[in-house]
């Protein structure tokens, strides 16, 4: 174990990369041996281009030029493509025979040709993907009681164990500079564990990362295999290397298997963890010895890694929104208490504690036309005024440094105080600044092998490093760095110390309640509602009808197993849908006109007529006043409780439903009123809020959001909307808009 101490001014000398980085990685020539893949033209399914290997793996022998369908042992495997082509599906994944062989292929078109991938099948049902829902279910139930990122991270690493089985899983983020740390891990005691330890980023080249974005999941299943060469080499098509970009055979640099077996490992697997649409780091897993994970199994892992992904960046989002929140508030409370001094700087010093808490500081200071005000732990005040000349040669309005040795050395004499700056420029014509500071903050980092040896030059090429030891490095002059809420802080503050002081504390005042509201919403819509979630339950629907139709004799518990997977999967799939359009709802603009209300019922009730049928219903439509508002958005209000009513009416042996409409002078109203089971009153102020719901899920269906939604709408319009129940005895919903009183009378309606 080796040890150094290291400071801004005295970083080590770095290695030349350049080399390393312009690996074409996307073009090895070859696949890994494990499986075989075959290039054909998307059309007549002419060979393009193959891997030596396809024979011996497939069975397939096919010359250039000649079509899979003139094949009689490939006839199954042409159905399925020509099944895939029609369906619209980006990517193919099915269980194929050919001949003696059965496999598991895997498809996608590239402008070079229509890429097949072949690969051992599933050994057992367990390890299909419909066999792994279960494991999936309860992982996600784990995560979404996971108390923090660490938590979310250590449940992640013990599935990805226990669903592939290698010696040791690891999950690690990555900083700004690229450098990943492992923040969770799970291993049987085969290979050495890392946990808490540091990898630099000269371990992942920039064209790896790039690769990591584009393809969230790699299998090396042997660091020690020979490459099955693509013949020909140049596509037919371009006349260019194959781009395997998106294979999962793809042949990987030879400087990576000799980091793999520098580091004791006989094979790895890699999945993508993507937040923002940023590489937020990896889990990887390595065995000692060679191991094949199919490729149900890495669609699983593919699929747990999506979910993690959206569940850290909502866990990031809410802890960044709450923190902004809080800092919102102190900035208000200030902005508010510096309206009532006789200038800034002494109110800066009246509330010092509020102007440190702006950014969590332990100093600040305040440079104005010469003079410097400080409270708390900052450095002297000739120090500050030589800090803002050097700002002011840089010419920037906000800098954020966790070390200003790195741009003043002398400050070394004042790390202890202050080594960390945040400082926004508040003048065009003078070195007027505000400064906050952060004392030093010595700590030692665990790496993973000496960072400044990442690459050993030979007499071929570059070699990765050989040591993984763990290596100590003391980091000194160094404060905790500033957040991006902390920063956008500052940033907030100058603006508003440049413009009226009374008028900005007002306008911060409304900002904060606002930003309270959407914070609620936040926290409602708990942490799955990017759109993202919506591939994973379509391909589990998928997956499942796919079973279904290729294994119609199935026993009737194993039927009902997979008719409850997409069952569920539709239902979670119904609610991601929901949610986002409650989300975006808030950012749709509206696009008003005078809306035939009449129609617009007329077409709901033609809408779900379908689902209507062998019930005997009363329609009590009255006459409706013309609306002004979206007609699209209204028709989704009258939906919404027009379908409320025929669910809750279900029940009664005739359902009646009432639809009316007044004008109330400067608004018009509309009411949908069921005979219905009704509701109790005392719970009416959880009608319109998200996911609440005042009946079981067992006895009507729903996601909680069509109420949300439409008191959404109806707000967005200027209106109301409000209910009125009494258990048992039905229910009414009436909601109004304003009128628009320039209409013309002769103004074609939209409905």
């Amino acid at each position: 174990m080796s040890e150094t101490i290291s400071s801004p001014a005295s970083a080590p000398p770095e290695l030349d990369l350049d080399a390393c980085a312009a690996e074409p990685i996307r073009i090895p020539g070859g696949i890994q041996p494990h499986g075989a893949l075959l290039v054909v033209d998307p059309a007549r399914l002419t060979r393009l281009q193959a891997s030596a290997n396809l024979a011996e793996i497939s069975g397939l022998v096919l010359a250039e030029g000649q079509s899979l369908a003139d094949l009689p042992e490939a006839v199954g495997l042409v159905g399925e493509l020509r099944r895939w082509a029609t369906g619209g599906d980006p990517v193919l994944l099915r269980t194929v025979t050919i001949g003696a062989f059965v496999l598991q292929v895997f498809g996608h078109v590239t402008p070079q040709g229509l890429i097949l991938e072949f690969e051992d099948p599933p050994r057992s049902e367990a390890e299909t993907l419909e066999g792994l829902y279960p494991r999936l279910r309860r992982f996600l139930d784990a995560i979404s009681q996971a108390r923090d990122v660490p938590a979310v991270a250590a449940a992640a690493v013990q599935e990805v164990s226990a669903l592939t089985g290698f010696n040791r899983v690891m999950l690690y983020s990555f900083d700004e500079q690229g450098d990943g740390t492992v923040l969770a891990e799970n291993g049987d005691g085969v290979l050495p564990s890392y946990l808490g330890q540091r990898f630099p980023a000269s371990d992942i080249p920039p064209q790896a990362r790039a690769l990591y974005q584009q393809n969230r999941i790699r299998l090396i299943a042997s660091a020690d295999y020979t490459p099955s060469p693509i013949e020909p080499p140049l596509s037919p098509v371009d006349g260019q290397p194959l781009d395997l970009s998106q294979a999962a055979l793809r042949s990987v640099s030879p400087v990576h298997l000799e980091y793999m077996r520098n580091m004791g490992t006989g094979s790895s697997m890699s999945i993508s963890i993507l937040v923002e649409g940023r590489l937020w780091g990896l889990i990887s897993g390595h065995s000692r010895a060679p191991r094949q994970v199919n490729a149900q199994v890495r669609t699983a892992c593919d699929i747990l890694g999506q979910v993690l992904s959206l569940q850290i960046e909502a866990r990031e989002q809410a802890e960044r929104t709450a923190q902004r929140l809080a800092l919102k508030h102190v900035e208000t409370e200030l902005l508010a208490r510096l309206a009532l001094a006789s200038n800034f700087e002494i109110g800066l010093l009246d509330n010092a504690h509020l102007w440190l808490g702006l950014t969590n500081a332990a100093g600040a200071a305040v440079v104005r036309e010469g003079r410097v005000k400080t409270a708390g732990m900052t450095p002297s005040v000739d120090e500050v005024r030589r800090l803002a000349a050097v700002l002011e040669m840089r010419g920037e309005e906000l800098v954020n440094l966790d070390s200003i040795a790195e741009i003043l050395p002398q400050a070394e004499s004042y790390a202890s105080a202050a080594a960390g700056l945040l400082a926004v420029s508040i003048s065009q014509l003078h070195a007027d600044y505000i400064m906050w500071f952060r004392p030093e903050v010595v700590r030692t980092i665990e790496w993973g092998g000496d960072p400044r040896k990442p690459m050993e030059v030979g007499a071929d090429r570059l070699h990765p490093r050989k040591s993984f030891e763990m290596w100590r490095e003391q980091v000194r002059l160094r404060s905790t760095p500033w957040s991006p809420s902390e920063v956008d802080s500052a940033r907030g503050f100058r603006n508003a110390i440049q413009s009226v002081v009374l008028r900005r504390a007002e306008e911060r005042a409304e900002l904060t309640t606002r930003l309270e509201a959407i914070n609620k919403e936040l926290e409602s819509f708990s942490y799955s509602i990017s759109h993202d979630l919506r591939a994973p339950f379509r391909h589990i629907v998928g997956y499942a009808e796919l079973l279904a139709d290729r294994q119609p004799d199935l026993d009737p518990k194993s039927a009902h197993y997979l008719q409850s997977i997409q069952d569920a999967a539709l239902s979670a799939g119904r609610l991601v849908d929901d949610l986002l359009n409650f989300s975006q709802l808030g950012r749709a603009s509206l696009t008003k006109d005078r809306v035939d209300m009449t129609k617009l019922v007329a077409e709901v009730r033609r809408s779900v007529e379908p689902d209507l049928a062998g019930r005997q219903i009363d329609w009590r439509v009255g006459e409706l006043p013309r609306a002004w508002g979206d007609a699209a958005m209204l028709r989704q209000v009258l939906q919404n409780l027009i379908q409320n009513a025929l669910k809750y009416s279900a029940p009664r042996e005739r359902s009646e439903i009432t639809i009316s409409g007044e004008d109330r002078g400067a608004m018009v109203a509309y009411t949908v009123i069921d005979n219905g089971v009704g509701f109790d009153m005392a719970y009416a102020h959880k009608l319109f809020g998200v996911f609440q719901r005042l009946h079981r899920t067992e006895e009507f269906e729903g996601t909680g959001i069509g109420l949300a939604l439409c008191k959404r709408i109806i707000e967005r319009h200027g209106g109301t909307i409000a209910a009125a129940s009494h258990l048992g005895q039905g229910a009414s919903f009436t909601f109004t808009l304003p009128k628009r009183e320039t209409a013309q009378q002769g103004d074609t309606p939209r409905g």
